[in-house]
């Protein structure tokens, strides 16, 4: 089921290629969501804030696999486009080892530094205990992330963006079912819904692995490239570590963020966990269009076809902004309801600050819509450096800001919802007078 981005309408294969990604990844945030939901409704106010904090946390490492595993997709769709296949397999190879590693010493640390994170997140008292149970369990899943994560972004790189779409769905439903069955039938509290997570992530992550060993052609006869040769190490590191870095760094200012949120204590830590995750689910859409729009420039790259690229960019533009502007207006329309869904209507603090926290990120949507379309630009074509400053600049105005403005009596927590829009529109800023300044450079593939 490969598909060749280097051929027919540009737009439509794009288009093709992004929805079931789109709808894959918005399945996958259903297995945060359905434990933030059930967690809501039926164990308080306390529950809700550890998860929803853990949610940040276990984001930020999901973001270390994920860079890692997208900056080596972006090799692999460039080799597909040079019909390297040797290269290909060559790159997996490399890939698989690097990031393998990396995952079992991400693992281990995260359990050593378990206790750690209550003082790094400045976590209340009558929180800690919730969420380091959520946790303790939750940390079981990240090889499962890994296998998911390694084996979706080959699939996406040589234009499969179904199978990974099918695993998702089913561990999604999975998920939703065992959060019921451990939380209301089993009483296991936020273990309970942690545990529900792992399985269904396993479920997913060992799927998609044997369906790709199985089926995919590319893993025939691989065993002869096991012995990696360093330039494509090299290479594999590159593009993956920067990657990385661009995501984790992402993230880790989001964390950082968490932990002042969490000094206002927990009724602003609920409205922060609820409407961090309607507002994932909104940008989602145009985040994964935006990795989309990334394995299509890449793919084109690898096979030098200048026009493609320059129609596909144009296309991408008009298509992400069109769709920010219609998911802003119906965010901050039907904030109140949507904070609704995650708590009990007798928890009026926690909307208000909710509803007003997706009323200021939603006008905004158009800023973050740019910001991804860019950071899948700059990776597809061999810039994932430029993915690094773009982040930093995005994150580190949003953490400055945030501390700045929230210790500001008049303005308050508000102050860490306004500097969120503010640093997405200095990243897009500086992404689009970079890419003007060097548009020929980055585009004469001839």
């Amino acid at each position: 089921m490969d598909k060749d981005l280097t051929k027919g309408s540009v737009m439509g294969s794009m288009f093709r290629f992004a929805v079931p990604m789109i709808l894959g990844n918005l399945l996958q945030q259903c297995y945060n969501v359905a434990d933030t939901l059930i967690v809501g409704k039926f164990l308080g106010s306390n529950a809700l804030a550890a998860v929803g904090s853990s949610f940040t946390l276990m984001t930020f490492l999901t973001s270390i696999l994920l860079g890692l595993c997208m900056g080596s997709g972006a090799v692999f769709s460039i080799r597909f486009g040079q019909k390297d296949v040797s290269g290909l397999q060559e790159s997996i190879c490399a890939s698989f080892v690097l990031i393998g590693g990396l995952t079992i010493l991400l693992n281990i640390l995260a359990f050593l530094c378990l206790d750690g994170i209550r003082v790094f997140l400045q976590v209340p008292g009558e929180v800690w205990g919730l969420m380091r149970e959520y946790l303790f369990v939750i940390f079981c899943g990240i090889t499962a992330s890994f296998f998911y994560n390694y084996f979706a972004a080959f699939l996406r790189a040589v234009g499969n963006s179904v199978i990974p779409l099918v695993f998702l769905a089913v561990s999604a439903v999975l998920n939703i079912i065992l959060d019921l069955w451990f939380v209301l039938g089993l009483k296991q509290g936020t273990a309970g819904a942690a545990m529900a997570t792992v399985i269904a992530q396993y479920v997913s992550g060992i799927g998609i692995a044997v369906y790709a060993l199985l089926r995919c052609e590319q893993f025939q006869n691989i065993r002869k490239y096991w012995r990696v040769r360093w330039s494509c190490m090299k290479e594999i590191m590159g593009f993956s570590i920067l990657t990385c870095i661009q995501q984790s760094v992402m993230n880790l200012g989001i964390l950082m963020v968490q932990g002042l949120v969490n000094s206002f204590g927990p009724a602003i830590m609920a409205a922060f966990a609820a409407a961090v995750k309607i507002d994932a689910f909104a940008y989602m859409p145009v985040q994964d269009f935006g990795n989309a729009f990334s394995t299509f420039i890449a793919q084109n790259y690898g096979a030098k076809e200048e026009e493609r690229i320059r129609k596909g960019l144009k296309g991408a533009v008009a298509a992400s902004m069109l769709f920010c502007i219609v998911i802003s207006l119906a965010v901050c329309m039907f904030a109140q309801p949507l904070m609704g869904l995650f708590v009990d209507s007798s928890e009026t603090v926690i909307i208000r600050e909710g509803v007003r926290y997706l009323r200021i990120e939603g006008v905004f949507y158009c800023g973050i819509g740019c910001l991804f379309l860019l950071y899948g630009l700059y990776r597809a074509l061999g810039r994932p450096g430029m993915s690094v400053v773009l982040t930093v600049i995005s994150l580190g105005t949003r953490v400055l800001l945030a501390y700045v403005l929230s210790a500001i009596p008049v303005i308050g927590v508000a102050g860490i919802w306004w500097s969120i829009p503010i640093g997405w529109f200095l990243a897009d800023i500086t992404g689009l007078i970079y890419y003007r300044k060097k548009k020929q450079e980055l585009l004469f593939l001839k």
